[in-house]
C-alpha cells in the first residue's frame, strides 16, 4: 500500500487546491491519461476526478485525508458552479 506522504508533500496539496486542472495535466497525476474518464473528469470536474483518485489510491493508508478530499471536491464544484451561474446573470 501505498502512503500519500511518502509520495507527496504540502506544496502539492496546495497546488490541487488552487490549480487542479494544471496540476493533474503538469504531473499526469497517478498515470491515468489514457483514460476517457480522466480526460472528462479532468475538463468537467477537475476536483471530483483528484477526489475519485486520491479514494482509490490512498484510502487503506490515509482515509481521513480523503474524506477531507472529497467534502473539499464538492463543495469547490459546487461553489465553483454558482459562480458561473452568478456571472452570466
Amino acid at each position: 500500500m501505498i502512503d500519500f506522504w511518502n509520495v507527496h508533500g504540502w506544496f502539492f496539496i496546495v497546488f490541487l487546491c488552487m490549480f487542479p486542472r494544471l496540476t493533474m495535466f503538469l504531473t499526469g497525476i497517478f498515470g491515468a491519461w489514457f483514460s476517457p474518464l480522466f480526460f472528462i473528469g479532468w475538463l468537467f470536474a477537475p476536483r471530483v476526478t483528484v477526489a475519485i483518485l486520491a479514494t482509490a489510491c490512498y484510502w487503506h493508508t490515509n482515509p481521513v485525508l480523503c474524506i477531507i478530499t472529497w467534502i473539499w471536491a464538492l463543495s469547490g464544484e459546487s461553489a465553483e458552479k454558482k459562480a458561473v451561474s452568478k456571472r452570466k446573470s
